[in-house]
């Protein structure tokens, strides 16, 4: 057996997307979209497709759910968006479960949220579910130019931590997350229950693969630098 990370203080920093890794926000995201093409009676879209446009920051989900012809309407779409979802960003939005368990387990570890979320919203929801003290340090997009799969609110997270890329593990759903953290020169722990496309995922070849939060128990409970785990393996 591989010695646990507490044994030789190799992990410092586990950093996680948000949407689709720890919480599961997907129907708060479809209401306030919906309400919002319903207030600009524009037709209201499926909560797939809503799902589908999720990952890439709030502007290109509005962009997406508003349509291309309906681009006259989408910096008004972004303002009453922001007034639907901050009332109900947390009607359902809760950490997967097993999700808890995990950041119990790693407790002693830093942790950091490295979302393409917009920073008001991270923080609501942190704060709603009363788990800031969690986390060392909360990272959106300063602009649109720091949207994963750019690395650098992975770097800035390292930075404020005060931890090097290769004491790190990024965990996230989709090929943004993968893409950022190979960037950020970084081990990569991908997940298979949120939003992502797993085959997609897959192709990019991380370091690590979990099907459900509480394997990353066991994945990141050995030290993740003194081998390389069966990614292909569920």
């Amino acid at each position: 057996m591989m010695p646990s990370i507490f044994e030789d203080r190799s992990l410092e920093l586990l950093l996680f997307d948000f949407d689709g890794t720890l919480i599961d926000s997907k129907v708060d995201i479809a209401t306030s979209v919906n309400l919002t093409l319903r207030d600009l009676g524009l037709p209201e879209r499926t909560p797939d497709e809503i799902f589908g446009f999720v990952g890439d920051g709030v502007k290109r989900l509005l962009r997406l759910s508003v349509g291309e012809e309906n681009l006259a309407q989408y910096e008004e779409a972004l303002r009453i968006f922001r007034l639907h979802y901050l009332t109900h960003c947390l009607d359902t939005t809760r950490f997967y479960p097993g999700i808890g368990a995990v950041l119990q387990h790693f407790h002693p570890v830093h942790k950091a949220v490295v979302t393409n979320k917009s920073l008001e919203y991270t923080l609501k929801i942190v704060e709603g579910l009363q788990v800031t003290e969690l986390f060392t340090a909360i990272e959106s997009p300063e602009d649109s130019s720091e949207l994963k799969p750019d690395p650098g609110m992975l770097l800035r997270a390292l930075d404020k931590v005060g931890v090097s890329p290769d004491r790190a593990i990024m965990v996230g759903d989709s090929t943004n997350d993968v893409r950022a953290a190979k960037a950020a020169n970084m081990k990569v722990c991908a997940v298979g229950y949120g939003y992502g496309h797993r085959e997609k995922v897959m192709a990019l070849d991380p370091d690590y693969y979990c099907e459900k939060p509480e394997d990353l128990i066991d994945a990141l409970g050995v030290n993740p630098f003194s081998h390389r785990s069966d990614a292909n393996s569920p």
